[in-house]
């Protein structure tokens, strides 16, 4: 009986659990659906204009770019330039220098500082023994190849010094030690160097000391000194698209444009970046500033500013939290700035346009070494055909690996919309004229032939009158041989003659 009654309360106890249950399902049920239709009515309008949102923002996920699709691949390794000892100086500059020509990179030296020029088809493994520039006390901090000629790099040293070096065309046979120029005027060691983009024979450097000065190379002088600026290291300096602005970028984390005649500031920003990391700024397009830099919390950021209204940056964009210095590479022609930091083994592109948020995100390139400088090849130098829009050359430890930034396309045409007119190698006024007060615009060439029609129209126009000569000559000798040719004829004829008549008479 006590087994039955138990059995029985347990039973009671079931039922009343599923009532309960049942009442509760219920009334949640009768409270949701309420909701759900009071909701519905009263936000009828609002929820259709939702979904409008969501419908055409879905639209716009995909955003329509032409390097989108752009991708980096490193070359086979028999094109690599293998063997060779890059610097291990902890210096944030780029170590290479590139031009159509001739690529350049520091590399360890015992005694002193040097650099390797080899030409660009001398790839595979590089003898020790070949020949460097060589002329400085200390090492090098930073090359570069003059725009306006391939022939002339400049470099500056531990030494205090700044040196002009021509590179024969062939390459060098022996070691350079004696420079074209050499500019003396900093205190302490020279870590930027930037020519002007389209006046001839002028050069900035920027040293520890806190100083920029303006070189009239061809007169090795001295001729603007801009020494009360910056109160700290100065981190980058470079020229805008014309040279008529000169931006840096200091350690008392100041962003200024200076006025380079004058050495005055016309625009300065502080702070653009949080932190105390090294920062690193360009002018891009529409006379933007785009700066790399880090967070407090030393996050790497990349920020574009309006020169206009430098109180927020147009946007602000935080990547990684990697400890490399991002150098930014900006690629006019096509809006493209690639970031490129010492250390890692990545970079990233992205697009520059009108519309926010103005750094777009496009790709990233990644490898399995990393990078201990890179240096970029101008738009004159790059293979069109292929659809190649730039190409890094990037240090590894012992070697040189160029990597091809490429648009896929189907067609062999020339893409017009790729390759617009580019900065060409002509200086477009002289030294003396442009610290006098006379700014020019760049002289834009063509691609629509390659860089090897390129090349030999300048060969023309500088051996014209040798072209001249040669034809000329070879018109001459062309002349003088038809007249010896007639004249042995002649005297053929005419001694076949007396031999005719020397045998009729003996007849």
């Amino acid at each position: 009986q006590t087994v039955h009654r138990i059995q029985n309360y347990r039973k009671r106890r079931r039922q009343s659990c599923r009532q309960s249950r049942g009442s509760s399902c219920e009334s949640f049920c009768f409270l949701f659906f309420w909701l759900s239709s009071v909701v519905s009515f009263s936000c009828f309008v609002s929820f259709s204009e939702c979904i409008l949102m969501v419908f055409t923002m879905s639209r716009k996920v995909v955003r329509t770019s032409k390097f989108r699709h752009v991708f980096g691949q490193g070359v086979k390794a028999d094109q690599c330039y293998d063997d060779i000892r890059i610097s291990q100086m902890t210096w944030d500059s780029n170590f290479c220098s590139v031009n159509p020509k001739f690529v350049a990179m520091i590399v360890d030296a015992s005694g002193g500082g040097a650099f390797m020029v080899l030409p660009l088809s001398k790839t595979g493994r590089i003898d020790m023994s070949y020949p460097t520039v060589c002329g400085h006390t200390g090492p090098v901090l930073d090359i570069e190849f003059c725009p306006h000629n391939d022939n002339i790099i400049a470099s500056g040293s531990e030494d205090c010094s700044v040196m002009i070096w021509e590179i024969p065309d062939g390459g060098l046979t022996t070691s350079l030690t004696d420079p074209v120029v050499k500019l003396d005027g900093h205190s302490k060691r020279v870590g930027i160097l930037s020519w002007h983009p389209t006046a001839h024979n002028v050069l900035m450097s920027a040293a520890c000391d806190n100083v920029v000065i303006l070189w009239n190379v061809a007169r090795g002088e001295e001729v603007v000194r801009i020494d009360t600026v910056h109160t700290d290291l100065i981190y980058s300096a470079c020229w805008n698209r014309d040279g008529s602005r000169i931006l840096t970028a200091c350690k008392d984390k100041f962003l200024r444009v200076l006025d380079p005649r004058k050495g005055t500031v016309l625009l300065e920003k502080e702070k653009p970046h949080e932190g105390s990391r090294p920062i690193r700024a360009v002018f891009v397009s529409d006379g933007k500033i785009l700066t790399t830099g880090f967070s407090r919390m030393s996050e790497r950021q990349v920020a574009l500013w309006d020169p206009k209204n430098f109180g927020e940056p147009l946007t602000l964009q935080e990547l990684d939290t990697s400890s490399g210095v991002l150098l930014p590479f900006f690629d006019p022609d096509t809006g493209v700035v690639y970031l490129c930091g010492k250390g890692d083994s990545s970079i990233r592109y992205f697009e520059i346009t009108d519309e926010a948020p103005y750094v777009h995100y496009l790709s990233m390139y990644s490898s399995k070494e990393s990078q201990k400088g890179i240096g970029s090849m101008p738009k004159r130098g790059l293979e069109v055909n292929k659809c190649e829009i730039t190409r890094f050359y990037k240090l590894h430890e012992r070697k040189c690996e160029p990597i091809v930034m490429t648009v896929p396309r189907k067609s062999d045409l020339f893409q017009e919309d790729l390759y617009p007119d580019t900065i060409g190698p002509e200086p477009s006024v002289e030294a003396d004229e442009w610290f006098q007060g006379k700014d020019a615009p760049p002289i834009m060439i063509s691609l629509k032939d390659g860089f090897v029609a390129t090349t030999k129209a300048k060969e023309f126009k500088v051996h014209k009158s040798l072209l001249k000569t040669t034809t000329a000559s070879a018109g001459n000798q062309q002349d003088s041989s038809g007249v010896r040719r007639l004249k042995i004829i002649l005297m053929l004829r005419f001694g076949f003659r007396l031999f005719q008549k020397s045998c009729s008479g003996g007849m």
